[in-house]
């Protein structure tokens, strides 16, 4: 499989359940029980939450070492909701970030800043362009009807 594709497909193993191909791995998604799934793997935006932690902790260790930062452990908490905003309903997501280490108060402050530039968290922070199409079975193009 192609670095960069995502292959999801219905595992038939229960009603909502997913098969996730991310190279050589194999992940589950699934809804929770309330959902009417069964619970045997993260649902969609767990998935989503865990794309922007891991590429946070991963950006901040980067950055880290390239600046010979005493930063022993980053751990990322967050959590996604639907609020009201002026009468319209909007997704937000709080990512608390924990930073251990010997780091000065304008050291942590910058690590913060260098949290807003890891690459998922600029691409959720903009507006994203996705392109759907259909395929036909075997994953060839779907032909155009004449």
């Amino acid at each position: 499989m192609a670095d960069g594709v995502v292959v999801v497909s219905e595992s038939g193993k229960g009603r909502y359940q997913q098969e996730v191909h991310i190279g050589q791995h194999l992940l589950l998604a699934d809804e929770p029980v309330g959902m009417g799934g069964g619970d045997s793997g993260p649902a969609p935006f767990d998935f989503l939450l865990t794309a922007l932690g891991t590429c946070t902790a991963m950006t901040l260790r980067m950055y880290a070492e390239r600046k010979a930062l005493p930063l022993q452990q980053v751990s990322v908490t967050l959590r996604h909701e639907k609020i009201d905003v002026d009468g319209v309903r909007r997704d937000r997501i709080e990512r608390r970030i924990t930073l251990n280490g010997e780091l000065t108060s304008d050291e942590r402050q910058r690590l913060l800043e260098i949290a807003e530039k890891c690459p998922v968290h600029r691409t959720l922070s903009q507006p994203l362009l996705i392109a759907s199409s259909l395929e036909t079975a075997g994953n060839t193009p779907a032909l155009p009807t004449e």
